[in-house]
């Protein structure tokens, strides 16, 4: 499954360039640590989103740009962020900036992204544009929050969890996606039309996340990662509630106080499998997607709209 960057292939070019102008500063330690986070940077899909939302619709023009910059610096800063939070010495199979720097460099190198984010969008007056991606922010936070407020006794509802997940990962993502449609448009129906597709999108690039932790034949060998950190994941959640009450207790038991033991994790990620909650959890991802490509449908057909529907379906094929 490959991505559509052949069809904003200038775009992510121009993007580029722009992304590092926009996150430079004077500061030479700062700029040393930009630099490495900048070298080590992901697919960059959320500005595809951008890019192929504003093409979707129109053309697009320098709001679609600051936006894209935008988008992946709030990403960025949130991913540095994220790795204090959960003191995470990895990010994309190289140390992460908290393992190098530590907690008071990291702390403060997220602040600086997010300051200048907002004067980026500020100084150019995209206040449409800014208001659409702090709320992403917020978001962010109350999921990451409500998150951490439920692990603590391992009793989640479902609708919680979709909750946590369309705060914590959907959100940026359908912010990403209006935020591009207004770029190109300024209609608001447009925007969030685009922002409940980006949503869709993202509960789904979730839900699969979720599944690299168990058993499946395109995956590889399970990792049991989200378990050794005692995150409630959908197919976990299931189990809990399909099960009977004495299998249910000692899950519970293993990811609270054993989850360090390989065999026991093993265990658990196998009752997780029988009991169907793998299953389980890819029907409600292919629901989703489903639900993001009904909305898709709904603008025009042109070579773009084919383009978001191969990233919805990288999104829920991807290998890792």
């Amino acid at each position: 499954m490959n991505l559509p960057i052949s069809l904003i292939k200038n775009e992510l070019e121009s993007f580029e360039e722009r992304f590092k102008t926009a996150v430079k500063s004077s500061t030479p330690l700062l700029n040393s640590i930009l630099r490495y986070i900048v070298k080590r940077k992901g697919k960059q899909m959320r500005p595809m989103f951008v890019f192929l939302s504003a093409k979707l619709l129109g053309t697009p023009t320098e709001a679609t740009y600051r936006a894209a910059s935008l988008v992946e610096i709030l990403h960025t800063a949130t991913l540095v962020h994220d790795d204090v939070v959960d003191d995470s010495l990895e990010r994309r199979g190289f140390f992460s900036v908290y393992a190098l720097w530590k907690n008071k460099a990291s702390v403060l190198v997220g602040d600086y992204l997010l300051a200048k984010g907002l004067i980026l969008s500020l100084e150019n007056h995209d206040y449409r544009i800014l208001h659409i991606l702090t709320d992403a922010v917020k978001k962010m936070s109350e999921g990451e929050l409500l998150q951490l407020e439920k692990a603590r006794n391992l009793n989640l509802r479902e609708d919680i969890y979709y909750e946590i997940i369309r705060n914590k990962t959907a959100s940026l993502l359908a912010s990403a996606c209006s935020a591009g449609a207004w770029s190109a448009t300024q209609n608001d129906q447009d925007a969030e039309n685009m922002r409940l597709f980006g949503e869709k999108t993202g509960i789904a690039f979730q839900i699969k996340d979720d599944l690299f932790d168990y058993a499946s034949e395109d995956v590889g060998k399970p990792t049991g990662n989200d378990i050794k950190e005692k995150k409630m994941t959908l197919p976990l959640i299931y189990t809990l509630n399909n099960t009977d009450k004495s299998t249910r207790q000692k899950v519970i038991s293993i990811v609270k106080n054993n989850n360090n033991d390989k065999q026991k994790v093993a265990w658990v990620l196998e009752v997780v499998k029988n009991t169907g909650g793998i299953q389980y959890a890819t029907e409600k991802m292919y629901e989703y997607k489903k639900e993001a490509l009904d909305i898709l449908m709904q603008f025009p057909d042109n070579e773009y709209r084919q383009g978001l529907k191969d990233l919805v379906d990288y999104v829920t094929e991807r290998k890792y």
